[in-house]
């Protein structure tokens, strides 16, 4: 089956201002992360920006753009727009893809598409994969996942989960076993469960941990979790992290 990766875009960001509209090598951010969505099994690429001036780029270079609301809370309400704006049914499905991750792998982008075709009782999929460093299981900037069995997640966390009861109990010096792991915040979704997730009420454990997958799992929807042996390449967030990216780029042209 096809499937349509939407790419949020918003200009405003504290740390980076216009972020999406970076010069990567000559290229906006925004556009690259669109071309590597483009290598991907996608049947498109969508950019659901929050301005216009991003929706010019986007065309300016080949790629598909839709204009969305300016006010919206969160990038889950504006791909839930983009979804109405396309006219997607509900059983087609969507990945949605950060834009600021121009180094986002595209077998990773088809592994999201195909794990919701492998799991029918998951209304979401995401990825994760293994954490080798106790400076990333400790920091809580980096998410943790914890999952069953049948790889469904059972809980996302800053903290680090699973904790091990007598390995940690002078600090953490080694990691646990199993090995715990890294969420990856590329996410898998049915457009129908897109469009009602922003409906859902938020969750004290969402609040809380202020992470917005944990609002599915809290109102019983499962997420299914597909562990890949790479890590994905570094997203854009400040300047220092552009600039690794432009480097890489460089390197590899």
């Amino acid at each position: 089956m096809s499937f349509t990766v939407l790419i949020p875009a918003r200009l405003a960001s504290t740390r980076l201002p216009n972020k999406p509209l970076a010069d990567i090598g000559g290229i906006p951010m925004v556009v690259r992360v669109a071309r590597r969505a483009l290598q991907s099994g996608a049947a498109r690429a969508v950019v659901a920006a929050d301005s216009r001036e991003i929706v010019d780029a986007c065309r300016a270079h080949g790629i598909d753009a839709l204009l969305t609301r300016a006010d919206h809370p969160s990038g889950s309400d504006r791909l839930a727009e983009a979804c109405q704006l396309l006219g997607l049914a509900g059983d087609d499905r969507v990945v949605n893809v950060q834009g600021d991750e121009p180094l986002i792998e595209p077998a990773l982008i088809d592994a999201m598409a195909a794990l919701l075709d492998q799991r029918p009782e998951a209304s979401m999929s995401t990825a994760a994969h293994v954490i080798d460093s106790i400076a990333d299981f400790t920091n809580p900037n980096v998410v943790k996942v914890v999952t069953d069995a049948q790889g469904l997640a059972l809980y996302f966390s800053r903290a680090p989960i699973a904790w091990w009861r007598d390995g940690f109990a002078q600090g953490i010096a080694a990691l646990p076993e199993p090995r715990p792991l890294r969420h990856i915040g590329i996410y898998g979704y049915r457009a129908g469960f897109l469009r009602r997730f922003p409906l859902l009420p938020q969750a004290p454990i969402e609040l809380v941990e202020a992470l917005e997958q944990l609002r599915a799992m809290w109102h019983g929807h499962r997420i299914a979790v597909h562990v890949t042996d790479h890590a994905p390449g570094p997203g854009v967030d400040t300047p220092e992290d552009l600039d690794r990216v432009r480097r890489a780029l460089a390197a590899a042209s």
